[in-house]
């Protein structure tokens, strides 16, 4: 039990300076947080799989799950939203929009679900919300 508290406190730490005071994603028994399910959601309906693979172990993109491991969240904010034309990275202007059930921009969604798999917290494939 203290183990588990422990890592929310120290993901509370790293990732609610980005994002306020909330942490940037929960798992809990392998489900997620409702708004890192929405992330998944998102990375679905923007095919990212076609570039990055279904595991975001890359394929013609590189891995996201090694990629997220360096970049900050304003570089990673700045590849979805302007793109990065010279390595074919298309801009995803419309991650900008807010998500209506969650009131986050889905650029923000999408940032947590991946963030929360190059950490290794976040499980492979479909995840579903324990909410």
């Amino acid at each position: 039990m203290k183990v588990v508290n422990l890592f929310y406190i120290t993901l509370f730490l790293v990732c609610g300076a980005a994002f306020g005071d909330e942490p940037l994603y929960v798992v809990k028994d392998g489900k997620v947080d409702k708004a890192t399910e929405k992330g998944f959601k998102v990375w679905r309906a923007s095919a990212c799989e076609r570039c990055h693979g279904n595991n975001q172990q890359g394929l013609v993109g590189p891995s996201l799950i090694e990629s997220l491991k360096v970049l900050t969240y304003k570089e990673f904010e700045s590849v979805i939203l302007v793109g990065r034309n010279e390595k074919g990275m298309p801009a995803h202007i419309h991650l900008e929009k807010v998500d209506k059930t969650t009131g986050k921009r889905k650029v923000d969604l999408l940032y947590a679900y991946l963030k929360g798999r190059s950490d290794g917290n976040v499980p492979k494939g479909r995840v579903r919300s324990f909410e």
